[in-house]
């Protein structure tokens, strides 16, 4: 984790407040109907309030993943807490165009090799050749960092 690093892409602080806020009220709404609502069905009662409580689990995984960051070094796109996402060798293209499949604010990076499905919630996620980097990020950092990995790609 010594490598220089050439771009950083941090969540913002406002829209990381008004995902998890957004969420929590979700959560916290779902399981006052569900506690509160005159219902027939006892049924419908516990539905709501485990939706409440998965709201509430969500909120509380976006607050876990978005606490730190994605770096870019020389020769890897990684989490700021030594997470790495993919080697900058098994890039194929990368895509941050109008009509992308992308996250908001974001980019597309194709892999050569596929990489372990994962997800963190609001930063990144990674679905076997494509990672989505951006959501809850600041457009400029994920441009800038878009446009660095594009300049180091070699020609395939």
């Amino acid at each position: 984790m010594s490598e220089k690093i050439l771009a950083e892409v941090k969540p913002s602080q406002l829209k990381q407040a008004f995902g998890i806020g957004g969420l929590v009220f979700l959560g916290l709404l779902l399981i006052w109907v569900g506690i509160t609502a005159p219902t027939r069905s006892y049924l419908g009662q516990i539905v709501l309030i485990l939706a409440g409580a998965g709201g509430m689990w969500f909120a509380y995984r976006m607050y876990v993943a978005t606490s730190v960051s994605i770096e870019l070094t020389e020769t890897e796109l990684r989490e700021s807490s030594g997470r790495i996402l993919t080697k900058l060798t098994n890039i194929n293209r990368v895509d941050r165009g109008l009509f992308a499949f992308k996250p908001t604010n974001g980019f597309v990076v194709y892999l050569d090799q596929p990489a372990e499905r994962s997800w963190s919630p609001g930063l990144w996620w990674c679905t076997g050749r494509k990672i989505g980097i951006g959501g809850i990020t600041a457009a400029h950092q994920t441009k800038f960092m878009a446009e660095i990995l594009i300049s180091r790609l070699k020609p395939k």
